[in-house]
């Protein structure tokens, strides 16, 4: 069965109403303030990947949800402590105030981390799949959220801070701090459907690799030429505090071009799956053009 994105967003969205649950101790101020930021949901670009990744491996993507759902949840935690004072110090996310001006920075931080708990108590509700495959999608999710992916980017990032880094660098942080949870999001849909093929893992990564280098370099390319508005979130932040990124680097046009090279080889890698992959090519297109 195909599905389009709107039905993914629909089953997404569903979930994770059902996945954050209501607490009854005097502690829903944290449940409210973990709903609120999963509300303000975006393009739920990581659980779709898990979702339709599943479908293309011969998986139904409803035995999926459970890991679609924790993907976004760790995405979502990221998020809130990304926007707190100590790091980013960022009043909007997606045109609305971020959870820590919304709540305060104290449930902000434990909204985060609720998040982050409950990502791995949803992964164990995938009672459609197999026991071994929800132990390879906490070991690969653990890995890719922690110190070797998302929060190691976010690690050097801060590092590198009023520092004029180097390319290398800067790749370095979006592999592990945008890219790493994208490639989990994908190989979380394979595990979903039971897949051992090495070679259909490495291309799954494969693509997840590309567009998520091409979801930064088009974000870089956003910060100089987008606006508030349409945005969401504050725009011009990486000159104002002197950050180094690929568009500082490379300049607009290089990046344009850079984007666009990404793509192609993100859709080069579907060549390995031998369903219809018209949806992931349509989604790769849509990413490098995306205007928010």
């Amino acid at each position: 069965m195909q599905y389009t994105q709107n039905d993914y967003l629909k089953m997404i969205d569903s979930a994770l109403e059902e996945y954050i649950y209501s607490v009854k101790d005097g502690q829903d101020i944290v449940a409210d303030a973990m709903r609120y930021s999963i509300r303000n949901g975006g393009k739920r670009i990581r659980p779709i990947l898990t979702l339709e990744f599943c479908r293309v491996c011969g998986g139904d993507p409803k035995a999926a949800l459970p890991f679609a759902c924790a993907v976004e949840m760790i995405h979502t935690y990221s998020l809130i402590h990304d926007d707190l004072p100590c790091m980013d110090d960022d009043d909007l996310r997606r045109g609305k105030p971020s959870c820590h001006k919304q709540y305060g920075e104290s449930f902000a931080l434990l909204a985060g981390d609720g998040l982050l708990s409950l990502a791995f108590e949803t992964l164990t509700k995938a009672d459609r799949v197999a026991v071994a495959d929800i132990v390879r999608a906490v070991r690969t999710l653990s890995d890719f959220a922690g110190i070797n992916g998302m929060i190691g980017g976010q690690v050097i990032d801060l590092l590198s801070e009023e520092k004029q880094v180097n390319y290398a660098t800067l790749h370095r942080i979006d592999k592990l701090k945008t890219g790493a949870l994208i490639r989990s999001a994908v190989l979380l849909g394979c595990i979903a459907a039971g897949i051992q093929d090495k070679a259909i893992l490495t291309a799954a990564e494969t693509y997840a690799e590309n567009i998520g280098f091409a979801f930064q370099v088009v974000d870089d390319i956003l910060d100089v030429v987008g606006d508030t508005a349409t945005l969401g979130k504050p725009v011009g932040s990486d000159a104002k505090n002197a950050k180094s990124t690929f568009v500082s680097l490379l300049g607009l046009e290089e990046c344009q071009l850079l984007a666009s090279r990404l793509t192609e080889n993100a859709i080069l890698a579907l060549n390995s799956f031998p369903t219809n992959t018209a949806f992931l090519e349509e989604l790769a297109k849509q990413l490098a053009v995306r205007k928010k």
